[in-house]
């Protein structure tokens, strides 16, 4: 898939601008064609050179970009040679969507298998051992701590996964 293909798709720009935050966007957004040097990207878009390497580096963190090192004969000076790798981000848009995927998991787990109270006031939640201890009352403002009803929640992590594995093609792992 080129470049402008990806770029065009409205979760590959959220997944950049994750990665990459506002001052990165430009150029994450902005892939030139083989290698550039951070000099020369600063420079075409605008922006300060800090900007533009914190960008690149992120992307290279990523897997997004790749760089080859030169250096100057008469200077001794390097310079790097980046170039950015897109084809990688649908996969790891897949991985994210799986770690997702598995964290939502354990987290059902988690909620199904505790039992939990809430302080109305504070709107503090907690664990049965937790509320326990506090004696059923809220260590903050000392009101009552009431039975929580996480089923709503539970139910839109059902829904999530759901999704999520529609998407993966995963089937249930019960």
């Amino acid at each position: 898939m080129a470049f402008e293909e990806l770029l065009n798709d409205p979760v590959i720009q959220k997944y950049l601008h994750e990665l990459v935050g506002p001052s990165g966007m430009p150029v994450a957004a902005a892939p030139p064609d083989g290698e550039v040097t951070d000099e020369e990207l600063a420079e075409e878009l605008g922006l300060e050179l800090n900007d533009v390497r914190r960008a690149l580096f992120i992307l290279y963190e990523n897997d997004l970009a790749t760089y080859r090192r030169l250096r100057d004969e008469d200077s001794g000076w390097l310079t790097y040679l980046w170039t950015f790798e897109y084809e990688n981000i649908p996969e790891q848009l897949e991985e994210e969507m799986e770690r997702l995927l598995e964290a939502l998991e354990e987290r059902r787990q988690y909620e199904r298998e505790n039992e939990f109270y809430l302080c109305n006031n504070c709107q503090v939640r907690f664990e049965f051992g937790e509320a326990m201890e506090f004696g059923f009352e809220c260590p903050e403002c000392g009101g009552p701590l009431e039975t929580m009803d996480n089923e709503r929640l539970i139910d839109a992590m059902d829904e999530r996964i759901e999704k999520l594995r529609e998407e993966l093609h995963v089937e249930d792992g019960k």
